[in-house]
């Protein structure tokens, strides 16, 4: 039963029959804020029970206005999960109408966000959680609202204590070009201290890091021979790690996996270097051996150079390149699995985990050395 003051319930209901576009709720200082074309109304609560009580019956008014019932976000959920319409910007925009942080999170995290949902969605709950997940929508990067959430990211980025949110928050605002250059450039020198934020330039700028390197000293020597293979996968490959590129990033990998943070810093990198070298992945297999992984490695070059036509091709005329292709093809097979043995049992971080995963790291360094001609 909805036992608000005559005085809010007024003020609700004046506020409630305007063109809305979203609600929030500051349950702290009890102000209910309406979002419309005219620009921000509120409606401060002068509650005459228990605070908590008193929002309970706010947000019930709220919902029965709009959906006719005092069900709220679950009541809406079920209702238009079972007409097939739950993923909507219709449906979308209806949520953000019912004042509740539960509502807004099903919004940013839905599966197409347009420009204007987000716009109303950032409004009603400005966290840096919602800003990473609206800015995974294609209309949100292109729309106005890409380089106001990016800018954002950055600058909450000194107060970020995870890791892994460092990381996706990097990988997010270096798309497009949702931030300048010189914020590029600011980013990439925190990373120095803050490696987390170097992951994030290996997922979307493997190939334009902001790091001066020179390309593999025997690329001149093969460089003609692997150009004529034209589409071999190797000789492609080859090219782009041995390229000025390919070893800005394999100095990134190295300068991240000598001294990772955390256990999501080492899971996102090998994840990363997986998805760099894939177009030479012999198969899916998710190693959580080092050892059989580079055992099977070996044995697959060894093998595969007799059956497989791209391999066949390319050894048969750059035989003394074997190695560099053996080296690669490790690469492309790390990934999360390799650490499972190891995080399974441990939460350490810092020098602790770093010791406890030196058996694996070891050997992919003395792989990167040989790729970057150490």
């Amino acid at each position: 039963m909805i036992n608000l003051s005559n005085e809010d319930n007024l003020r609700m209901n004046v506020l409630l029959h305007q063109e809305l576009q979203a609600i929030r709720i500051d349950e702290s200082k009890m102000v209910v804020y309406g979002l419309s074309e005219k620009g921000e109304a509120t409606v401060p609560l002068k509650p005459n029970c228990k605070d908590e009580v008193y929002v309970k019956q706010v947000k019930e008014l709220i919902s029965t206005h709009i959906l006719g019932s005092p069900g709220g976000y679950p009541i809406f959920l079920r209702r238009w999960t079972r007409m097939g319409q739950s993923r909507t910007n219709e449906s979308l925009e209806r949520l953000l109408l019912l004042g509740e942080s539960e509502a807004i999170v099903a919004v940013v995290n839905a599966d197409e966000v347009s420009n204007e949902v987000a716009r109303r969605a950032w409004w009603a709950m400005p966290t840096a959680e919602n800003a990473r997940c609206l800015l995974r929508h294609k209309d949100v990067i292109e729309g106005s609202m890409g380089k106001e959430l990016a800018d954002f990211l950055v600058e909450f980025l000194p107060f970020e204590e995870e890791p892994g949110a460092m990381i996706e928050s990097a990988r997010l605002v270096l798309q497009k070009d949702l931030i300048t250059e010189k914020v590029r450039d600011d980013l990439w020198k925190k990373g120095q201290r803050k490696n987390a934020l170097l992951v994030g330039f290996l997922k979307t700028l493997p190939n334009e890091l902001p790091v001066e390197s020179k390309e593999h000293k025997s690329l001149k020597d093969f460089k003609e021979k692997l150009t004529s293979l034209n589409d071999n996968a190797y000789s492609k490959m080859l090219l782009r790690a041995l390229s000025q590129e390919g070893q800005a990033y394999l100095t990134t990998i190295e300068s991240v996996i000598k001294k990772p943070s955390n256990q999501d810093v080492v899971i996102s990198l090998f994840k990363t270097m997986r998805e760099y070298f894939e177009s030479i992945r012999p198969n899916d297999v998710e190693y959580q051996d080092i050892e059989m992984l580079l055992d099977d490695s070996s044995k697959y070059v060894d093998v595969a150079a007799t059956q497989l036509d791209d391999l066949k091709e390319f050894l048969e005329l750059l035989p003394e390149l074997s190695s560099f292709i053996k080296s690669t093809i490790i690469l492309s097979l790390v990934g999360e699995s390799l650490t499972s043995p190891v995080f399974s049992r441990t939460d350490a971080i810092g020098s602790l985990m770093r010791k406890k995963i030196n058996h694996i790291t070891s050997p992919l360094l003395q792989e990167i050395s040989l790729l970057r001609g150490k």
